[in-house]
């Protein structure tokens, strides 16, 4: 804590060698911090951002430097998780990637590349497995039971716990600024409604879950269940059992499905970043190896397709369509190592 300066001037930072932005995730204010720093940095300084998921090619629109921007998305809380997702962008220059690699090994985190593509690799695929959670509940599960199929599974918490210690509104206030046609409108309405309530998840004492003040612990809510079921009769979409298992293969392979497409894109190296990315960044447990692992390994990817088409077919092509890449390889009888 001795090494750290607090100051309120930009130019202060005129010496400093690498300089991480770490504002709201708004863009345009991202455009204006860039835009000061460029004015104020030191010719070679590297400008990293820690978005997690605005594109590094527009920040870097702001400077005269591009090949100078690069992504440092340190994962919540910055100060224990291990990951650094160090995004490329499409200017980003070789000297200003190894740089930033070693500096994340040299303060002893995790760096894994990843390109320039909206939610880069871990929230990209983050976006899956949470929407399948989202539409579960609205078939018939409730929050409590995918949580627990989550856990028992070897997440740290479930899809719904986590969103209500990260905060609802953070995604509600990214859904207000973009288009609705570019996610599921139903999925995403009971945290919506929840947020509009004021139940914003701990912080508030209510969320998905309700919250004794001062405590950390979730307790069914049936002020959510109540809303749930609205939402589901409000999009007709009929109620039913559904099973653990379910739970399992839905949530982890639609996750995978969207880890095919980011090596198809090229926006990882291997499948083991993709790996690394979710060991380190979400508690992925270690011992299934991953969700590429586990999906190769344990569910064996022929089946791990078959099962993709089955809810692809549940749920609409267009929010779970599989990909080519893991229909490429079971074609050809191949695995994960075989791209490169």
């Amino acid at each position: 804590m001795g090494l750290i300066k607090p100051t309120l001037s930009y130019d202060d930072l005129r010496d400093a060698d690498l300089i991480v932005e770490a504002v709201f995730e708004t863009m345009e204010i991202k455009k204006k911090v860039f835009g000061q720093l460029d004015k104020v940095a030191k010719k070679g300084a590297v400008l990293a951002s820690n978005t997690s998921y605005l594109s590094i090619d527009e920040i870097a629109k702001a400077t005269s430097r591009p090949g100078d921007v690069v992504g440092t998305h340190f994962f919540s809380p910055a100060n224990v998780m291990k990951l650094c997702e160090v995004v490329r962008g499409a200017a980003t220059a070789p000297d200003t990637l190894v740089t930033t690699l070693d500096t994340a090994k040299r303060i002893g985190k995790v760096g894994v590349v990843a390109g320039n593509r909206d939610g880069f690799i871990g929230n990209r695929m983050l976006s899956g497995y949470a929407h399948q959670a989202q539409l579960l509940v609205l078939e018939g599960a409730t929050p409590q039971q995918v949580d627990k199929a989550l856990y028992d599974f070897g997440m740290p918490m479930g899809m719904f716990q986590m969103g209500d210690l990260a905060g609802l509104d953070v995604g509600y206030k990214s859904r207000k600024g973009r288009d609705p046609s570019t996610f599921d409108v139903r999925a995403s309405k009971p945290a919506d409604k929840l947020v509009e309530m004021g139940r914003l998840g701990q912080k508030t004492n209510a969320g998905y879950y309700n919250y004794a003040p001062g405590e950390r612990a979730p307790k069914p809510s049936a002020v959510t269940q109540q809303v749930i079921e609205e939402v589901a009769r409000e999009y007709q979409i009929r109620r039913r059992e559904v099973t653990d298992q379910e739970i399992i293969e839905r949530c982890f392979l639609a996750m995978v499905n969207i880890g095919c497409e980011v090596l198809r894109e090229k926006i990882a190296y291997r499948s083991g970043d993709i790996d690394i990315v979710w060991l380190y960044g979400y508690g992925f447990p270690a011992y299934r190896g991953g969700p590429m692992f586990w999906a190769e390994n344990e569910v064996g990817l022929p089946k791990a397709l078959a099962k993709i088409k089955e809810f692809s077919t549940l749920t609409g092509e267009r929010w779970l369509k599989p990909s080519p890449l893991l229909g490429q390889l079971v074609a050809e009888k191949k695995g994960f190592a075989s791209i490169g």
